[in-house]
This record gives structure tokens, sequence and C-alpha cells, in this order.
């Protein structure tokens, strides 16, 4: 399995799509949301291609995006909950 870095850098449109969905749910009043239904509005609402690995966008990657969203808009800090990693 690629490393979160290897995925973002072949990827940069997830991230894209990403920040765009998640700043969409704060600026519609969301306080708190979840970074795996982020994920699925990507997934079913705004298409995209299969990539390397043969999926649409891989779940594999769902905390470290919401961590890199996090640390590129701390002033939404509690917006998802992440937990410690070991």
């Amino acid at each position: 399995m690629k490393t979160f870095e290897e995925y973002h850098q072949e990827n940069p449109e997830i991230w894209k799509q990403f920040e765009k969905t998640t700043l969409l749910a704060i600026s519609k009043g969301f306080k708190h949301y979840s970074a795996r239904s982020i994920f699925e509005i990507i997934r079913w609402h705004r298409g995209g291609n299969l990539k390397s690995d043969g999926f649409k966008i891989n779940n594999n990657y769902t905390a470290d995006y919401a961590r890199l969203f996090i640390s590129e808009h701390s002033q939404h800090a509690n917006f998802f909950e992440t937990r410690k990693r070991p």
C-alpha cells in the first residue's frame, strides 16, 4: 500500500475536492462532520476516474485527509473528530 504522501501526490484532485466539499459543509452551518461522509459525497456526487488502485477514492486515507484539512485550516480544528495515532 502507498503512503498517504505518495497517494496525495499522485491524486491532487482528491485534496481539492475534499477541501472544497468540507468548506461547503462549514458554510452551510455544520459544526462537525464525518470525513468519511465527505469521501462519500465526492465519490457519488462529484464523480471521477478510477485510480491506479482500482478505487475512485481509497478509504484508507480518510483520516489523513481530515488531518491535512485541520492542518491547513486550523480555525476549523474541531470540525473532524480524530483519534490519536499509536
